[in-house]
């Protein structure tokens, strides 16, 4: 099965095609010629997802999903959330998120954090479109140092529930299987195959 990945994030490409293995063939944005910059301009995370799938399908009539992620910090009442990758201004600057994420918690010891993963999926099945949203959830802790070299974004902060190391210390492999990414895509997996 085919179907497109509204993304040109090489690392998420990459995560979710090893997470789906050979059973679909993932397309990216470039792969079906969409170089626009999708808004993503909705307050949620559900609404941003199902705005980048909905600009696909309409622009290029092909099953698609699309997912928006976000780190939710209880301390900062759920910020960065939606604002995640954009937390310390437009350019998607991990280091930066990091930096301002790290300064505002300061010497709070409550760290409680969760990453959420939802994917919205518009399915082409028939003459119909079958409409569906699959939501992935890790919890843990934001850690006051970096740790780590694999990963993106927050990773090398993020330590999940049940581990001593970060996602970024704890490469791809493991990541891959305990994420809120894998675990959404966990879901749309197991609703794929059922079709």
């Amino acid at each position: 099965m085919k179907i497109v990945f509204a993304t040109n994030n090489k690392h998420k490409l990459q995560e979710i095609r090893q997470i789906l293995g050979d059973e679909f063939e993932i397309l990216s944005l470039a792969d079906i010629g969409c170089h626009a910059d999708i808004p993503e301009t909705a307050d949620t995370l559900e609404e941003n997802a199902m705005q980048k799938a909905q600009y696909v399908f309409d622009q290029y009539h092909l099953s698609c999903f699309a997912d928006d992620t976000g780190l939710e910090v209880d301390a900062l009442g759920g910020a960065p959330g939606v604002f995640s990758a954009r937390y310390a201004g437009e350019g998607h600057d991990s280091e930066a998120n990091m930096t301002k994420l790290l300064a505002e918690l300061g010497e709070n010891n409550n760290r409680n954090a969760r990453f959420r993963t939802v994917i919205a999926l518009l399915l082409i099945q028939g003459d119909q479109v079958i409409q569906k949203e699959f939501e992935g959830i890790v919890n843990g802790e934001i850690i006051r140092q970096r740790r780590g070299t694999t990963g993106f974004g927050y990773d090398p902060i993020f330590l999940p529930e049940g581990y001593e190391e970060t996602f970024a210390e704890l490469g791809p492999e493991i990541k891959n299987k305990i994420s809120h990414r894998a675990r959404a895509v966990a879901k749309l997996a197991s609703f794929l195959k059922k079709l």
